[in-house]
């Protein structure tokens, strides 16, 4: 409901007088007190407006509101005056009502004028900017409407005048079309509404409390009654009741006055605004608004696109399932919209679905029959998710529901041990566990769990005694399966109390441990080696056939605290557990097992422990029997003139299985098993009937041997260890399948990242250097022998790591770090960086482009940390690193077809970095990396004359207006590209004719025509029409193409792309390339030699024909900008949730077609096209879309 716009305007005239409520409101501190012009004045902040006093957030904010009232009780109409510029100058509007304005003008007339006092071009305003401080405004500006109702609620508000004043003066702005109005007046509403369900509940009470004593005294005896007393209470009652009709009718004004409209906003902030609002209201007044009639609107928008309005739906909806009396209200709802909940689990944005999760939790405690078992078991599978929050909440939820019911026969059961109440919990867990059939993701279940359930998950007690003990008559035993599952979630939970952080695949970085944490995770250890120092060799025997069992169990002594073995006398304890070892590893040859029992023994065996002597005895005994026991087995098995029999093979291979197993953890160079291997491998290579697996064992036997000798060498064989990787790597590369050897394809390895930049590193490391100058010493000819040695040895190491870049071993990206230093060791390894650059442009144009670009930028980064954010142009390390560029731009060789979409991409990258960082000096100043753009023009010759453009184009997309207008020196680097980039500029003015010439001259060259063919000139009149009718007309309208939101497909010419531009005619490429018509290239084609003074005249035109290009540039420039301006205020209206909020922008661009005026040449703007329009357009024979990414492409130039 509007407010009614004639009693609004009267208010607002005078013409309404206070009501009897506002008795009083003149009364206070006189004229001017704590106000200077209607400005606050507080703590000498003169002549601020309640705009700025908010934003500064020096004063308290009762104080403000304070000072509001009491000019507001001398004269309602500055006051009002002043709170409407407030809420003004809080959409980002420079513009101000006057008093003149307020009086005389209406609503909808005030609020026009205010949308075009909007000058800036981006569409920031204080709710959208970034910044600590932008985020406190947001804070302040809800406060201060809050605590202004607050302090006017028993007088001012009853007044008719400020509160409609307000309510409709935001209610017009929520309809505005400019997003900052719509925005702000749309929270300022929202918030009011907020401060009024407060007031009204405030109201309710005091009715009620006034009704229940006014009911007491009408109750008492006649002689007791005291009815003047009874009258004051009706009195009472009836202004209450009163003041509660007001105020309901102001919350009904805004509730269908701006959130019926807004909650379906185009804008999925505004949208989230109302959601979040109308779930405080109904959490604060549920009597009023905890019904179906209000709770519609957060079901329907549980429906929304974006995930911000579904995560503010499940937010409030969480506020009142909270309360169990609030969730029992909700059943219908619940009814209705539960499958969407349940559905929203599964949302693609993750907070999202945690948050129905935990709105399913507070569903399941306050009533257990809503959720049907199919609900529940669509929760039950997240707690496998990998991302962990979901899993988390999912734990939750699972713990809520198979954990947290307590029956009366379970309250008196011991609280460990098998028969406590853990004990049934636990083997629900493991029941749970194997019915989810994931059981390689037990860690994940653990991990999902520990945070509501670790108090389960760590009583081991009550494990172990599951697992050792035998069950009480009529209880059922765990079955084998079981206990295997049992076994591995106590693993996985020994694990998680011990290295505190989630399992692989669920890590979120590292976090460091709070003091309370590290204490807590020292405790479990301690009771963790405590209780299976003394249970573990006991499992151990019970299950030592077992393989799974084992392998799990085996892992548990690596999280022991070896110190308890000492200072809880536990040696005999650990004898034992050895014994055990040593029994596992003689009745298994699996290779889980025995690498388990390495395992153990390597944890065991640490010498900062007293118990390494006895570790280390008992682990020497079992390899000295290991090894004697292979050494016998292999005499007989090589035995000349006998076959070995099966038995003896499999003893062989058992025992070298166990070796091999023990030989990955630990060192036993001292046995020298090398011999034995070399010998079998030997027999095998001669004979040919070596059984496969013993190879195999024996080989990586050997590879171990080799590994542990390779540990023992020094540093000084790393430049050739690193040669003999370079090859190995480039050898077993995709390389190897070549020449129609694809069955080798097993062997092919590809480094990953972390092998790649240890190789980058050592390259880094090693090879780019500073040598010695010391020449004047008396040995000098051995120093230059040396040095020239050396750098021999590090050109060697660069040319190995080039190798592996040229043929695609490591990514090309990572030469980046060889070319940047391009310049610096030039005289040392220019040679092998340029042939590598050169190499990897045959590879790939594009990536090479983009390689060298990158090294530009890491160049350029290096320079920034040195000398700070202040780039002097004219330094060494600037100059420098422009040299390099222009060095790199000459490399691209002269034929511009080739390398065009190179060059396109490099600039594009270079665009993106320039503008990637903010202005460290704040709004207005450039940014960071703006004179890196400096350093891109040394490649603007490179490009033809269309990309020019289009790159240009790429570049005004990151550019504000403010920027196109600046001209101090921090800017020039800016202002140096653009022209570098225009089509007029000295380098490329004549790109287009000298191209076809270029052509043209060289087809005649090769058929001995003259050379004089290739100098001739058009005339005056045809050459500007060459270049005004084929290309600059072309490319006007190919700029208004542009602009639209969606980029078409270039299409697929043959004259462009798939023909080859050294077989094109020269007519053929002329004419299907740049549309020029019949009669220019026939005449283009017959032009006889220009005399000197024809030559003259022509540049003369030339000259003036460039000035009347410049000046169409500088309207059509003007013309952009004011359709940039709009930008920032009008939203597109392509995909409308309410109609009433987009206006077209047709009408707008029909008015500044009106105020162009071209001088020679006309610009036809078309009005704002729509999508089927725009489809319609016509496309840039070069497609822009190769150097735009979508992001880019999607954002409209209006």
């Amino acid at each position: 409901m509007r407010i009614n716009q004639e009693a609004f305007l009267a208010a607002r005239k005078g013409k309404k007088a206070l009501g009897d409520k506002a008795k009083g409101v003149g009364a206070g501190r006189g004229p001017g007190v704590g106000r200077v012009n209607g400005h606050h004045q507080e703590n000498g902040m003169e002549n601020m407006t309640l705009f700025e006093v908010v934003k500064a957030g020096k004063s308290a904010t009762q104080a403000v509101v304070d000072d509001w009232i009491e000019a507001y009780k001398h004269d309602r109409d500055v006051a009002l005056l002043d709170l409407i510029n407030f809420f003004i100058q809080c959409s980002g509007c420079r513009g101000a009502v006057s008093g003149e304005m307020f009086r005389n003008m209406q609503n909808s007339e005030i609020i026009r004028k205010m949308t075009e006092e909007f000058d800036e071009d981006s569409g920031d305003y204080p709710l959208t900017l970034s910044g600590p401080q932008w985020k406190k405004f947001r804070i302040s500006f809800s406060d201060f409407i809050a605590v202004l109702v607050r302090q006017c609620q028993y007088s001012i508000i009853y007044d008719e005048y400020m509160m409609d004043t307000i309510i409709s003066l935001l209610t017009g702005l929520s309809d505005s079309q400019v997003r900052a109005f719509r925005h702000t007046s749309t929270l300022a509403a929202m918030k009011l509404m907020t401060a009024l369900v407060n007031v009204a509940l405030n109201l309710s009470i005091n009715m009620d409390n006034t009704q229940r004593q006014y009911e007491a005294e009408r109750n008492k005896a006649v002689a007791k009654r005291a009815n003047d007393r009874l009258e004051l209470l009706l009195q009472k009652r009836k202004e209450l009741q009163e003041n509660q009709d007001e105020i309901e009718n102001m919350m009904n004004a805004i509730f269908k006055g701006v959130f019926v409209h807004r909650y379906r906003d185009a804008i999925a902030e505004i949208r989230a605004i109302c959601i979040e609002e109308i779930g405080v209201w109904m959490k604060l007044y549920s009597d009023a608004f905890l019904n179906d009639s209000y709770l519609k609107y957060v079901g329907w928008t549980m429906h929304d696109k974006q995930g911000e309005v579904r995560l503010k739906c499940l937010t409030a909806l969480q506020g009142l399932f909270y309360s169990r009396e609030l969730g029992a209200r909700l059943e219908l709802f619940t009814s209705r919209f539960k499958d969407r909940i349940v559905s929203m689990t599964l949302d693609k944005e993750y907070d999202v679905a945690v948050q129905a999760i935990k709105l399913l939790t507070l569903v399941l405690q306050s009533s257990d029959e809503v959720l049907t078992a199919e609900d529940c078991e669509s929760v039950y599978h997240l707690v496998y998710s990998a991302h962990r929050p979901i899993a988390v909440s999912a734990g939750e939820f699972l713990f809520k529901k198979l954990f947290s019911h307590q029956g009366p026969e379970e309250e008196g059961l011991p609280r460990r041990g098998r028969q406590s109440l853990n004990g049934s919990l636990i083997k629900t867990t493991v029941f749970f566990f194997l019915e989810s059939e994931l059981h390689e993701h037990g860690a994940y279940l653990v991990d999902s769990l520990w945070d509501c359930g670790s108090d389960l998950l760590k009583d081991w007690e009550t494990m172990i005694s599951l697992l050792l003990d035998e069950p009480m008559p009529g209880e059922e035993a765990l079955t084998d399966r079981q206990e295997t599952a049992l076994v591995e979630i106590m693993l996985c939970a020994i694990r998680q109390a011990c290295e505190c952080h989630p399992p692989v695949g669920r890590a979120t970085g590292k976090r460091v441990l709070t003091a309370k944490e590290k204490k807590t995770q020292l405790d479990d250890r301690t009771r963790i080696t405590e209780m299976f120092a003394v249970a573990l060799p006991l499992l151990l025997a019970k299950y030592c056939v077992d393989i799974d069992k084992v392998t799990n169990l085996l892992q548990i002594p690596k999280y022991f605290d070896l110190d308890i073995y000492t200072t809880g006398r536990l040696e005999k304890h650990l004898d034992a557990l050895l014994r055990q070892i040593w029994e596992v590893q003689d009745k298994h040859t699996d290779t889980e097992v025995l690498e388990a029992c390495s395992t153990t023994y390597h944890s065991l065996c640490n010498e900062e422990f007293t118990i390494f002597n006895r570790v280390d005895i008992a682990r020497s005994q079992l390899l000295d029997e290991l090894v004697d026991k292979f050494d016998r087995l292999l005499e007989d098995f090589l035995q000349e003139g006998e076959e070995p029999d099966e038995d003896d093979a499999y003893q062989v291979l058992s025992t070298l299985k166990k070796i091999s197993a023990f030989h990955n953890a630990h060192d036993l160079s001292k046995w020298d098993l090398f011999t034995s291997n070399y010998r079998l491998l030997n027999t095998g290579l001669q004979n040919g009937d070596m059984p496969e697996q013993i190879v195999i064992h024996a080989m990586q036997c050997t590879h171990y041997i080799i590994l542990w000798h390779l540990a023992k060498v020094s540093d000084g064989t790393s430049l050739k260890a690193f040669t003999i990787l370079c090859d190995l790597l480039l050898i077993f590369s995709h390389q190897i399948m070549s020449s129609g050897r694809e069955q080798l394809e097993p062997l092919v390895y590809t480094p990953d990242s972390s092998l790649q930049a240890e190789l980058l590193n050592f390259i880094l490391d090693q090879v780019f250097i500073d040598q010695d100058d010391d020449s004047s010493t008396d040995g000098q000819q051995d120093d230059e022998a040396s040095k020239i040695e050396a750098l021999h040895k590090r050109r060697n190491l660069l040319a190995a790591y080039c190798k592996l870049i040229v043929y695609n071993v490591v990514e090309m990206n990572t030469g980046a770090d060889i070319f940047k230093q391009y310049m610096r060791y030039y005289n040392d390894y220019g040679d092998i960086i340029k042939d590598t650059m050169s190499k990897t442009r045959q590879i790939d144009k594009v990536q090479c482009a983009k390689t060298l670009v990158l090294s530009l930028q890491m160049l350029f980064n290096d320079m920034l940390s040195e000398l700070g954010f202040n780039v002097d142009r004219s330094s060494s390390a600037f100059c420098g690193i422009k040299e390099l560029a222009r060095r790199f731009s000459l490399t691209f060789g002269l034929d511009q077809m080739k390398t065009r979409e190179a060059i396109a991409m490099l600039h594009k990258d270079g665009i993106e970095f320039a503008f990637k960082e903010p202005s460290p000096q704040g709004e207005g100043g450039p940014p960071l990396n703006v004179a890196f753009l400096d350093i891109l023009s040394e490649f603007s010759s490179k490009l033809i004359r269309q990309d020019k453009r289009t790159v240009h184009m790429y570049l005004e997309r990151f550019m504000t207006f403010q920027m196109a207008l600046q001209r101090e020196d921090c800017w020039l680097p800016l202002i140096s590209y653009r022209n570098s980039l225009q089509v007029g500029g000295d380098d490329d003015t004549m790109s287009i004719i000298s191209g076809i010439s270029s052509r043209g001259s060289t087809v005649r060259s090769k058929k001995s025509k003259p050379a004089a063919a290739s100098k001739r000139k058009l005339p005056e009149g045809e050459q500007w029409t060459l270049f005004c009718s084929s290309t600059d007309a072309v490319w006007m309208n190919r700029e208004q193409n542009v602009q639209t939101p969606v980029m078409m497909h270039s299409p697929h010419l043959t004259s462009t792309v798939l023909r080859d531009p050294k077989k094109m005619r020269p007519e053929d490429s002329y004419a299907a390339a740049y549309a020029m018509p019949t009669e220019h290239h026939v005449k283009y084609q017959t032009l006889s030699h220009s005399t000197q003074v024809t030559w003259m005249l022509t540049q003369r035109q030339q000259a003036e024909a460039r000035q009347q290009q410049e000046r169409v540039s500088m309207h059509y420039a003007k013309m952009r900008n004011h359709i940039r301006r709009g930008s920032g205020l009008m939203e597109d209206d392509e995909e409308p949730i309410v109609e009433d909020v987009m206006m077209s922008s047709e009408d707008r661009l029909e008015d500044i077609n009106e105020g162009m005026d071209f001088d020679t040449m006309d610009i036809d703007l078309p009005a704002s096209k729509n999508r089927r329009e725009r489809t319609e357009l016509k496309p840039d024979y070069f497609d822009p879309s190769s150097i735009m990414d979508d992001s880019v492409l999607n954002v409209s130039m209006f």
